[in-house]
């Protein structure tokens, strides 16, 4: 199957959230013992959660993944950051050795990592933590032109969405997305300065923590390399313009997860711009999306308002790796177990009509 047949199938199969399901959760929300809606954001948690397994209740998310997609972009040679290349690769042996801050993170909920090398200037071995699907040794300069050609995007999206169906046959509930990339902030900006409509200049932030004048050449590079995108443009277009590989396999697995309706928890500001990517080819399938945090970063918010999702945890995060996604893991799951385990007040004999 090509990439591009494997893409049309995986979006034939994205189905709306089980409305069903979802009315029998607000159903029962509001016979549990409590106030009604005084759960908040657990509440609306728990009903989206039915609709995406079409379940109610759902069951609570116990085999949970991180997929952090990690790529490399050419970007960086027009000086969008003072970090090299080189720490992309670094951060993977990190990530392979169990030292970021997302594998602390994952190790504390009982979550697996794992790293998907989509497009590492550098080559790295595969071993159970690191999966080598490289597309291409990093994307080109998007502030000269196109980032990569438009068969490498779909042959990239396609690769996100086999990592789905991998974690989906390996019996994963839930899966948490991240990214590794230097230079990805700048392809991010650009994703959704496109889709949102909103200048570069609103959208573009510091990343790894760049100056002023940094800022300023990154932001014009942004808003240059947006304006090239002709009218009308589809989203493998739009990817392979200004996007980047990481960007491709997350937007991939966000519809493949879809399919097979297994939730997902979305990450930052790379993560946000790939699903806004995902949106544009189904709007179905970021139904299938919890917002784990919202960023510092400026697009991260311009990013979840497109999307529609509201942020379970913000807390200033802007590492990436995943980290936001598995700090919300939690709170999903404890949504799903108050939907499941709290007493009705039948169940209590409480008389609910009462002021008690």
């Amino acid at each position: 199957m090509t990439p591009s047949q494997l893409l049309e199938q995986t979006l034939a199969s994205i189905t709306s959230l089980d409305a069903d399901a979802m009315r029998a959760a607000t159903e029962r929300q509001a016979i549990l013992t409590k106030p009604a809606g005084s759960l908040g954001v657990l509440e609306e948690t728990s009903v989206r959660l039915a609709g995406i397994t079409g379940v109610c209740p759902p069951a609570v998310p116990q085999k949970v993944a991180v997929a952090v997609f990690a790529a490399d972009h050419g970007v960086v040679a027009s000086g969008v950051t003072p970090w090299p290349q080189s720490v992309t690769t670094s951060m993977v042996e990190n990530f392979r050795a169990g030292g970021a801050a997302v594998n602390v993170l994952s190790r504390q909920i009982g979550a697996d990592v794992a790293v998907i090398d989509m497009g590492m200037v550098d080559d790295v071995k595969e071993d159970a933590v690191v999966r080598v699907r490289k597309v291409r040794a990093g994307t080109a300069d998007l502030a000269v032109g196109a980032a990569m050609t438009r068969d490498e995007a779909l042959e990239a999206l396609g690769t996100g969405i086999r990592i789905a169906e991998e974690l989906a046959d390996a019996g994963y509930e839930l899966i948490a997305t991240g990214d590794m990339g230097i230079g990805n902030t700048t392809a991010s900006a650009c994703l959704i300065a496109h889709f949102t409509g909103r200048p570069a200049a609103e959208i573009t932030g510091r990343g790894t923590g760049i100056d002023d004048a940094m800022l300023t050449h990154k932001t014009a590079i942004v808003a240059q390399a947006v304006a090239r995108i002709a009218e009308g443009a589809g989203p493998v277009d739009v990817l392979a313009e200004v996007g980047g590989l990481e960007h491709a396999g997350i937007a991939g697995l966000i519809l493949g997860a879809a399919a097979r309706r297994v939730p997902v928890v979305l990450d930052g500001v790379i993560v946000s711009s790939a699903a806004l990517l995902a949106q544009a080819f189904s709007p179905d399938a970021v139904d299938h999306c919890l917002a784990g945090h919202r960023s510092v970063e400026p697009g991260h918010t311009a990013a979840l308002g497109a999307l529609g999702l509201r942020p379970l945890v913000d807390l200033d995060l802007r590492l990436g790796e995943g980290s936001g996604a598995v700090l919300a893991v939690p709170l999903i799951r404890s949504a799903a177990a108050v939907l499941a385990e709290m007493a009705t007040f039948a169940d209590a004999g409480i008389d609910a009509g009462t002021d008690a």
